[in-house]
């Protein structure tokens, strides 16, 4: 069952340890399927290091498990609450990844101090009240706060990023993390300022739309 999807999320999820994103279990990465509407998702407890593309479970929108003989994990309820209420979303990623969960840790948001900021995401990465892990609640505080923005630090829990596919909402992930780390060590030499909304709008549509190859 839908097994090209799964080896695209194993690879995703594996890729979060190579790119020093999470340790040991924790974070995760899940892809929904356009034609069934089923989401795979990576099982819960498992270390990276040994997660074959097997392992992954596939569940429905409400949670039911259609096919794996391990427990999904324990944020499914949150990522199918995404999907469900973001109908343009087939990838989420979760980290706990250490610069941009500081600020998740005191509850800042990003804002827009880098063209790179301004390029991916066209917007200050928010950070959403805190929710408790293993229900729909993060879920709900992700689509209530995640605006126009591909990203969202959770306070105190970690980052959450979406996009048309696993492999762009993993994407995100990184350069969230990327984006935090420099905007923390800008901060240890003074404070940055704010890009105008102007700059912001120019620079998102140039990546977006001219940036790279076609």
């Amino acid at each position: 069952m839908l097994e090209e999807l799964k080896q695209r999320v194993w690879q995703c999820n594996v890729d979060l340890l190579r790119w020093g994103l999470v340790v040991w279990t924790g974070g995760n990465v899940s892809g929904r399927d356009p034609q069934t509407g089923l989401v795979v998702i990576k099982p819960s407890g498992v270390l990276y290091d040994v997660l074959k593309a097997e392992d992954l479970v596939v569940v429905d929108l409400d949670g039911r498990v259609a096919e794996g003989s391990r427990q999904p994990s324990t944020d499914t309820a949150s990522h199918l609450y995404v999907y469900r209420h973001r109908p343009d979303v087939f990838g989420v990623t979760h980290t706990h990844s250490n610069y941009a969960t500081a600020f998740a840790a005191v509850g800042r948001p990003i804002p827009v101090y880098l063209t790179g900021i301004a390029d991916e995401f066209g917007c200050e990465i928010p950070c959403g009240e805190y929710a408790r892990i293993g229900g729909e609640q993060i879920g709900a505080e992700i689509v209530r706060a995640i605006g126009d923005s591909k990203a969202i630090l959770m306070k105190q829990h970690g980052v959450f990023t979406i996009g048309v596919s696993p492999e762009k909402a993993l994407k995100t992930a990184v350069m969230v993390e990327d984006s935090a780390k420099t905007v923390w060590l800008a901060l240890q030499i003074g404070q940055p300022q704010p890009l105008s909304q102007e700059e912001i709008a120019a620079n998102h549509e140039r990546y977006s739309n001219r940036y790279g190859q076609k």
